[in-house]
């Protein structure tokens, strides 16, 4: 399978991301942004938008990049900043970039921004097994 044609493919097996309301916006080999939009049912009880829900966008921009090199791959560590709190109706947009792929593992910056403002940064290490989407 043609890996930026991956993500499109893992989209539709993940009602998660679907619940969500993620769409993707661009991808190609080793990067891939994806967005979304905050809604009521994800705000916390101070009014904002839970900490889960930017990390699941970013996550999902992580994993979608990192497997467009056509193999499964799989989370092993991630983290995130939290840098600004998010409101009802923001618009998200998270890019993730592979930095550095070798053989086993793939390394991922990932940016979620609310227009041009950065909002939570999220890295992540994947493992890359040998089994091939298709």
């Amino acid at each position: 399978m043609k890996g930026e044609l991956i993500p499109h493919k893992m989209l539709s097996l993940d009602p998660f991301s679907t619940w969500l309301g993620i769409e993707i916006l661009e991808c190609e080999i080793g990067r891939c942004r994806v967005a979304m939009t905050v809604r009521n049912d994800m705000l916390n009880s101070m009014g904002k938008a839970h900490g889960g829900i930017s990390y699941a966008l970013a996550d999902t921009a992580f994993g979608f990049a990192a497997n467009t090199h056509g193999k499964f791959a799989v989370s092993i560590e991630t983290s995130i900043n939290h840098i600004e709190a998010l409101e009802e109706g923001d618009y998200l947009i998270a890019e993730s970039v592979i930095e550095k792929v070798n053989t086993k593992l793939g390394f991922n910056i990932i940016e979620v921004r609310r227009d041009d403002e950065l909002v939570a940064l999220f890295k992540g290490v994947v493992y890359r097994t040998q089994k091939d989407w298709e």
